[in-house]
């Protein structure tokens, strides 16, 4: 190419860039959603799973490439983890008026330790910033495993993404709206002691309690998969319901903070409504999947 049309086609390329940019901007969104399509509708390939191992020992570069791949999910999930670490770093104090609430606010809290409240303030940024990320990590994960899945088991999985958050927040919430004001008397007024809590051992035991809690609503959503993946049937969950309070029962009691009945059935109650939904949802699930 000579020097001479070398400069008109970068005179050419200059004069053309804010259309091509604008160009690019425009058919942007459009590429984004045909390839989120193609992801989430290709089949891949059936092999059995002797194969697969088989094809693994001969190719070993294979477990590197996914190794490769897993080190890129996990990187970006340590990127969200300290961005929400940073964004709950502006907000720690009223997260913490927050999580204070049910013993009427941080001035029923003490220090003892020098370091203890900045301990409190990061541990408290820390899981805020975990929290805020779950669906992102959650997401990452999901794009790892997501091309050895069947099409119709990658877009259901997407979509209790969501859904495992929403359980998530609503058990927390749960413990923090009705048990913990309910159980939090009994034990600082028991055997007639006042007691005033450290803040550090009153954050640990409520972020504790509630996450346990979260969990625990969990239940329906990984009930439904597992009845989907073919693991459980409902017909199993009813038969078995008099075990399924027992157990849940001994749960509650585990969870629960206090040796009380009455902050156990606070537990216990929204677990076996849970339960009984979780019936309802493998029922939905034996359906959707006679569908697939």
């Amino acid at each position: 190419m000579t020097p001479v049309r070398k400069f008109f086609r970068g005179v050419w390329r200059v004069l053309t860039f804010p259309f091509r940019l604008i160009g690019w901007l425009v058919s942007l969104p459009f590429k984004l959603i045909r390839r989120a399509w193609a992801f989430l509708t290709f089949e891949p390939e059936d092999q059995p799973l002797g194969e697969v191992f088989a094809r693994t020992l001969q190719q070993p570069g294979g477990i590197l490439e996914h190794l490769d791949a897993l080190r890129k999910h996990l990187f970006r999930m340590v990127i969200a983890i300290a961005a929400g670490m940073i964004l709950c770093a502006v907000y720690t104090n009223q997260i913490i008026d927050y999580l204070a609430k049910p013993i009427g606010g941080v001035s029923h809290l003490q220090a003892i330790d020098p370091t203890e409240t900045i301990g409190v303030f990061m541990k408290v940024a820390l899981w805020g910033g975990f929290s805020l990320a779950t669906p992102y990590i959650a997401f990452e994960l999901w794009l790892f495993a997501a091309p050895g899945v069947k099409a119709r088991a990658r877009r259901l999985s997407l979509i209790a993404i969501p859904l495992a958050l929403v359980f998530f927040m609503g058990g927390m919430y749960f413990a923090n709206r009705f048990l913990l004001p309910t159980a939090l008397p009994f034990l600082l007024n028991f055997l007639d002691i006042k007691t005033i809590p450290r803040v550090s051992t009153y954050t640990s035991f409520v972020t504790s309690l509630m996450f346990w809690i979260g969990i625990a609503f969990e239940f329906p959503l990984v009930i439904y998969v597992l009845t989907f993946m073919g693991f459980v049937k409902p017909r199993m969950l009813v038969k078995q319901w008099r075990v399924a309070i027992l157990v849940i029962a001994i749960l509650a009691a585990a969870i629960t903070p206090t040796v009380d009945p009455v902050n156990m059935g606070l537990v216990m109650a929204p677990m076996i409504v849970l339960y009984f939904l979780s019936i309802g949802l493998s029922h939905l699930a034996v359906l959707g999947r006679s569908k697939s």
